[in-house]
């Protein structure tokens, strides 16, 4: 039995040998076995967080609350913010195209808080594909060849702010 590339190659022999080559490398890249599945991985909130990419983007107008990381008390409450980001993964490591989606979705979050008037966004968990993970350290990131990305929701709010004691 001849498979669809034998017959496209065996009818296509009066073309020129870079043409062929050139249609080969493209039916290759577009066969099943060529292109690698989405993985779901978690990576490390530090170790994006500390990029100096991240530092610039995220600034220190907002601060950021993992899952059940302790936080002072609220004095406004927005409600729910999302973020969903993708980024092109070509030619990245799965690691940094996630720690750059990572950082994108933050920095959404960041813009949603200040647009509010909030000052922190708390309780924040990973949400890719609709799949609730909670964790302090940790976020979810699904990548492939070509495309990386991460989902995050978390509580927009204003904290009240922390009253220190006068030495007297």
């Amino acid at each position: 039995m001849k498979t669809i590339t034998t017959l496209i190659m065996k009818n296509m022999m009066p073309l020129s040998p870079y043409l062929t080559s050139c249609l080969a490398f493209c039916l290759a890249l577009t066969s099943p076995l060529a292109v690698a599945g989405e993985s779901i991985s978690a990576y490390s909130i530090a170790d994006a967080i500390s990029l100096e990419q991240s530092k610039s983007k995220l600034g220190s107008k907002v601060t950021f609350y993992f899952a059940e990381q302790p936080y002072g008390q609220v004095a406004k409450d927005f409600g729910m913010a999302t973020s969903n980001q993708k980024t092109g993964a070509f030619n990245k490591s799965d690691l940094e195209a996630c720690q750059w989606v990572f950082v994108a979705a933050m920095s959404a979050l960041k813009e949603r808080a200040i647009r509010e008037g909030g000052n922190a966004v708390v309780e924040i968990q990973s949400n890719y594909k609709n799949n609730l993970v909670a964790s302090n350290e940790t976020f979810q990131c699904g990548a492939d060849t070509f495309v990386a990305g991460a989902a995050l929701i978390g509580k927009v709010v204003l904290l009240k702010p922390i009253l220190k004691a006068n030495p007297q």
